[in-house]
């Protein structure tokens, strides 16, 4: 736990990623792929590190709308269906720090399951 506060929020223009400021200086861009991939829901961590989902596919996936919850965390809304993470703002701090070591850990995990971020017969955007 940080006890991080945040003083801005903001989702990109396209809606693929969202940059958070916090009061310690820390300031991140998540892509809202890496978002819905590492979503603290139980649907994707499940209960114990054990049942923790491998979620591929998610290149294109956007963020469609931000819900606050209280004043210590947001509901992210995907254009996938998937909005039942709930981020708090301590949440945001770890996934922005330590995206380093998360994102290139997902990337081998999604290679070893012989397995992609693009959805199976879909045309990138640019």
């Amino acid at each position: 736990m940080t006890d991080a506060w945040p003083t801005e929020i903001k989702i990109h223009k396209d809606k693929g990623a969202l940059t958070i400021a916090f009061e310690d200086g820390a300031n991140f861009t998540l892509s809202a792929e890496y978002l819905r991939v590492e979503s603290p829901s139980a649907e994707v961590q499940g209960h114990s590190p054990a049942d923790r989902q491998l979620v591929s596919g998610k290149r294109e996936v956007r963020i469609q709308e931000v819900i606050p919850v209280g004043n210590y965390a947001v509901r992210l809304i995907f254009d996938d269906g998937h909005s039942t993470g709930i981020y708090t703002w301590d949440t945001f701090h770890q996934l922005g720090r330590e995206h380093p070591t998360r994102w290139p850990r997902y990337q081998q995990e999604l290679a070893a399951k012989n397995l992609s971020r693009d959805l199976p017969g879909t045309v990138r955007r640019h």
